[in-house]
């Protein structure tokens, strides 16, 4: 019976369960975002954020993670770095004539490339051309 006596109290928050709320530049010492944690090399490593920072009257705001709790990040392996361009790909590439631009295009929206939906000329820098198709003629 003694359990139901004791309260979790979080000694970087108000206490009442809430997050505490910083205004711009006004967060404590050892408390940073997403952001600012991965410039450092870091991550929060599944710590919950222990505040917030609101700025432009709180219509912007970020999560604060303790320093001193975050992770070392995690280094990019081969097979990372191959799905993040087979994602990349399906974004980049129009399904009407095979170009992958250096851009996203608006799949969602145009459904295709600039050129193939209005016939704005593409600058032949921008994308990477279409692979050849592959001729097998008999000698």
């Amino acid at each position: 019976m003694a359990d139901q006596d004791l309260v979790d109290v979080d000694p970087y928050g108000p206490g009442d369960g809430s997050l505490q709320v910083f205004r711009w530049r006004q967060a404590g010492p050892g408390l940073a975002t997403r952001r600012q944690l991965r410039e450092m090399g870091l991550r929060p490593g599944g710590a919950e954020p222990v505040a917030r920072i609101e700025c432009r009257g709180g219509k912007r705001w970020a999560w604060l993670y303790r320093i001193d709790l975050a992770k070392p990040k995690r280094p990019m392996t081969l097979a990372k770095e191959a799905a993040l361009d087979k994602a990349m790909a399906k974004r980049q590439t129009c399904g009407a004539c095979g170009r992958r631009y250096f851009h996203c295009i608006p799949l969602r929206t145009l459904g295709s490339c600039l050129e193939c939906f209005d016939g704005t000329p593409a600058d032949p820098n921008s994308y990477i051309a279409p692979p050849a198709p592959d001729h097998r003629l008999a000698a």
